[in-house]
């Protein structure tokens, strides 16, 4: 008789771990996307010369996006004038994010 109630509880767990591991998966996805914009968004800006870098808003930006763009910038320099450091970035980013997925996806089929 305990081990009946043993299996459904089992399952539940199961079933909870399931759901969190999912819960991880999409909240990376959510991350890794609205990094990606806001990269985009400040590789579009800085082709704009009368951009306010002290504006709050600005500074939020890349204050965010910083972490992300300065280790890029610092092994790939700018090739003749044009900054590539977003792009790579944002290569980096969904590679990073797909390792990610893959992961825990392999953790969602073994449990």
């Amino acid at each position: 008789m305990r081990a009946e109630r043993e299996g459904p509880r089992a399952d539940h767990c199961v079933l909870c771990y399931n759901k969190s591991v999912y819960g991880i998966i999409v909240i990376i996805d959510r991350i890794v996307t609205l990094l990606t914009y806001l990269i985009i968004i400040r590789a579009l800006l800085s082709w704009i010369p009368s951009v306010d870098y002290r504006h709050p808003l600005m500074s939020l930006l890349i204050r965010v996006t910083d972490p992300i763009l300065l280790p890029v910038r610092r092994v790939l320099p700018p090739a003749g004038g044009f900054d590539l450091s977003p792009l790579v970035a944002i290569l980096l980013l969904n590679l990073a994010n797909q390792l990610l997925h893959q992961l825990l996806v392999s953790l969602l089929a073994s449990g």
